[in-house]
């Protein structure tokens, strides 16, 4: 089968397009064609070695989309998608024409989601899933998304629109912002000078309940917009993972600082969401990431290059497409 494979990690580099066996399931396991895969940024630091419980060689790639090729007579057939923990970091991930998974492990994929919809999901609605659940959004909450146009961003206001909370959106492209309006989100534009205490006061006077700082910019600002026993959470720290924060303005207003790490939930929990999830997506109340980029799976090592260099966007791999 085509994958992309890297036998040693520290630089991009080592990442190739080549051809493996096929994987042949185990016991307990499915053979899942994959059909689409999503990338991610951690894919990329994956190879770039910053994960030291990554075994190697690897076939990196946590998100995926495909059709079990091999299994339970019963199984087999069926359009399935998901991510996990595991996969492409002690176990062969999804960037690859091919995927073992115990069974136990993929979810179904809604009917109305294409194979490229369902593996831009993985990562980003987990993300967003649990920086919801573990900040207590609830009905009424007053939530403010940073980044909300971002992949992370947008799955995580639909999530907070689902739990019945008031979403504020923040985010710097206007057109961006006019389409959230569009679906009915308060959203504030926010650039490099912005005050970020100001902008959310200006919309909840008493601040935020919950404020999810998508891009880590803004954690410092954040703390100052937060109403009374606030919750701040965060996936990401830019530079080198450190930031000065007031810790004495985080506990007098008994503020807490959350935060979310989607590589500590495992593909088996990561299948349990999204079979919670799945009525949203069928139904048409939640929504895949949007402009997606597709690519065949042989420019998989120039696009990692690309993704870690700061090119935005979702981009998704086809595994079978110009091969």
């Amino acid at each position: 089968m085509k994958a992309i494979e890297f036998k040693e990690s520290g630089k991009l580099s080592n990442l190739k397009f080549t051809d493996l066996d096929k994987p042949k399931p185990k016991e307990g396991e499915v053979l899942i064609k994959v059909m689409a895969a999503g990338l991610n940024k951690s894919d990329t630091t994956n190879v770039l070695g910053l994960f030291p419980y990554t075994t190697l060689p690897r076939v990196p790639g946590r998100d995926y989309a495909g059709v079990i090729e091999e299994g339970p007579e019963e199984l087999l057939g069926l359009e399935v998608f998901g991510t996990g923990k595991e996969i492409g970091f002690t176990q062969n991930g999804s960037h690859a024409q091919y995927l073992c998974l115990p069974k136990n492990c993929f979810s179904l994929k809604p009917d109305n989601l294409s194979f490229e919809q369902a593996a831009s999901c993985g990562v980003p609605f987990i993300t967003a899933y649990f920086a919801i659940e573990n900040t207590r959004v609830a009905s009424a909450s007053k939530v403010v998304v940073i980044g909300a146009s971002g992949a992370v961003g947008f799955a995580a206001i639909q999530l907070a629109k689902e739990k019945g909370a008031d979403v504020l959106c923040l985010l710097r492209d206007e057109t961006k912002a006019n389409a959230l309006e569009r679906m009915g989100f308060a959203t504030r534009l926010i650039n490099e000078a912005s005050s970020i205490e100001h902008v959310v006061h200006e919309h909840f006077p008493q601040g935020a309940d919950v404020i999810f700082d998508t891009t880590g910019f803004w954690i410092a600002q954040s703390i100052h917009a937060l109403a009374h026993y606030g919750r701040l959470a965060c996936i990401v720290v830019p530079g080198d993972g450190h930031v000065a924060i007031s810790i004495r303005d985080l506990y007098r207003l008994g503020a807490e600082l959350i935060g979310v790490n989607s590589l500590l939930y495992s593909a088996k929990t990561c299948a349990h969401v999204f079979d919670q999830l799945a009525s949203g997506f069928s139904n048409g109340r939640l929504l895949a990431p949007q402009q997606l980029d597709t690519s065949p799976l042989s420019e998989a090592p120039a696009l990692y290059q690309e993704l870690r260099q700061g090119k935005k966007g979702k981009f998704i791999l086809l595994p079978f497409e110009n091969i």
